[in-house]
């Protein structure tokens, strides 16, 4: 497990980032946090360093969006607004999950059963004693040599 602290939005941004530059095709990522942590703002920086240019923003009202013009595809879910699981199996989730690029899933939780065995973690804290935009982010089944 590994734990870093950040204290503003650019150092989260970079930290997407670094983890965007080393992903690998295949891997899922799930971010989790409250509303307002964060989330959006790390994935705009795992964009950033898959090489992709376009806006990144929440696909609150579409489940996923695609983003295909980077070093590998990049596939952002979010299934906060899911009513059924089988709203996941309409889009073709496995094709996504078991594909070429890379996933990221906010709000993952709420899909439980359909992740395979092996998913990398991000969690996303706040802690308002430690100052406004002081985010603490644990990133489980990551190897910590890929971060340095």
């Amino acid at each position: 497990m590994i734990i870093i602290e950040t204290t503003n939005a650019e150092e989260t941004f970079k930290l997407g980032a670094k983890i965007g530059e080393q992903a690998k095709p295949g891997e899922i990522y799930t971010l989790n946090g409250d509303l307002g942590v964060g989330k959006t703002v790390f994935t705009q920086g795992v964009a950033k360093g898959l090489h992709i240019e376009e806006p990144v923003n929440s696909p609150t009202f579409t489940i996923v969006q695609v983003y295909e013009e980077g070093r590998m595809p990049f596939y952002h879910f979010d299934v906060y607004r899911i009513g059924d699981i089988e709203e996941m199996e309409e889009i073709g989730y496995d094709d996504y999950f078991f594909g070429n690029g890379v996933c990221l899933i906010e709000w993952a939780e709420l899909i439980q059963e359909l992740l395979p065995e092996h998913i990398i973690s991000v969690t996303i804290e706040k802690n308002p004693e430690k100052g406004f935009d002081y985010r603490k982010i644990t990133i489980d089944g990551l190897e910590e040599e890929r971060m340095r």
